[in-house]
């Protein structure tokens, strides 16, 4: 039985099962303007580069040599492609993945003070920095990440952070130059992990993210169920181990951060979302105990001003929260669906949102399909595009958007 047979009939019994244990973790990725964790962006102005513009970005992930995709948006939010550029490292396939193959949230990550995209070579162990004119790229840069298979990526300030998913797991640090990435001497931290260079999606963190202030380093371990603080230091190094807290909810993946700086975390195994406070001494405080949507397979969340959209991949469905003035999530829907699925959006992994929060745009890796939705002021989502023609999941397949 070839690979790509094996895949098929794995995805058919995890989306039949998909509420079951680790298993559940369908794949992840996402991005917005700076890392996907919320932190405020900053128009980079010291070397006059005016930085993206009303651009959407898809990482490619082809096994042969990753690409980025370049879309124009439009002020209607509908995409036009703008360009392919070369990352100069591969894409990644992680074992098993059902639909995504770097199952991460934040592989590809635009940093609005640098005016620089940031992408993960998963399948060379590279990063790949580009400085984006408008919707070109320019002053392309390859280091190494500083682990295996490099899957999620977060900036804060002029410091960007690696997640490395193969082997033991590590985070590596990076200052943002004019040049690039440089690496930040004594900063690699190990996440004890036991995988394999090439890990199994569900063995695999899920993302990497900095708190909004910076004083903090976030990782997800999936099978593990933990979700790991490393306070940071003055000196952009975080500290020798992790303070491990037990998931509030099963197979914890995506982070992102609501307006007061509270970090919710979507769970894939039963489709919820947990809301903490991130205490100074790296435990976390549940706010808000699990808040099932009713969907299958919850990855990937990003949000939207006071609204938050996240990526159901079981069965390729979007759902829409809204968090109230004291800090309470609920469902914009009773139904757990702000949009549901069509013929061109099968597979829905990663998603992102527009700088101005007026956009939203979802992967959809089984039908290499983009669709984007503007989102209404009761956070309710409507279909003004679909970019087609990218690379769909096979043996391997897009991972990663930004868009601004």
């Amino acid at each position: 039985m070839s690979r790509h047979t094996r895949r098929r009939s794995s995805l058919q019994v995890r989306l039949t099962v998909a509420g079951a244990a680790v298993l559940a973790t369908a794949a992840a990725v996402a991005t917005v303007t700076v890392a996907s964790a919320g932190e405020t962006a900053r128009r980079y102005t010291g070397s006059g580069e005016a930085g993206a513009d009303h651009a959407v970005f898809v990482q490619g992930n082809e096994l042969d040599g990753n690409t980025i995709h370049v879309f124009r948006r439009g002020d209607d939010g509908k995409l036009t492609a703008a360009g392919r550029y070369a990352t100069g490292g591969e894409g990644g396939d992680q074992v098993d993945a059902p639909t995504d193959s770097l199952a991460s949230q934040g592989s590809l990550v635009y940093d609005d003070r640098s005016g620089r995209l940031l992408a993960v070579n998963a399948g060379s162990g590279t990063v790949t920095s580009f400085r984006a004119e408008g919707q070109k790229l320019t002053d392309r840069q390859v280091v190494d990440s500083g682990g295996d298979f490099p899957a999620s990526i977060t900036v804060s300030g002029n410091l960007a952070y690696v997640m490395n998913a193969g082997g033991e797991g590590s985070v590596q640090g990076f200052r943002i130059t004019a040049d690039g990435l440089k690496p930040l001497r004594g900063s690699q931290r190990s996440l004890g992990l036991d995988n394999e260079n090439v890990p199994l999606f569900s063995s695999s963190p899920g993302q990497v993210a900095f708190t909004p202030d910076g004083r903090a380093l976030v990782v997800t371990t999936k099978s593990a169920n933990t979700v790991e603080v490393f306070p940071m230091g003055h000196d952009g190094r975080p500290a020798q181990a992790p303070v491990v807290n037990e998931s509030a909810g099963g197979v914890p993946f995506a982070i992102t951060f609501d307006q007061d700086g509270r970090m919710l975390v979507a769970e894939a195994e039963k489709s919820t979302v947990s809301t903490y406070q991130v205490r100074r001494d790296g435990t976390l405080k549940v706010v808000q105990q699990p808040l099932a949507n009713g969907q299958e397979t919850l990855c990937w969340l990003e949000r939207a001003g006071d609204f938050f959209y996240g990526g159901n991949t079981g069965n390729s469905t979007v759902s829409g929260y809204r968090m109230d003035e004291h800090g309470r999530l609920a469902l914009t829907s009773d139904v757990g669906v702000a949009t549901p699925p069509s013929a061109q959006s099968q597979g829905v992994i990663d998603l992102a949102v527009t700088e101005d929060e007026k956009f939203l745009y979802v992967q959809n890796a089984v039908s290499g399909t983009v669709d984007g939705f503007r989102i209404g002021r009761n956070g309710s989502l409507t279909k003004v595009t679909t970019a087609t023609g990218l690379p769909a999941f096979a043996e391997s397949g897009m991972e990663g958007i930004t868009a601004v």
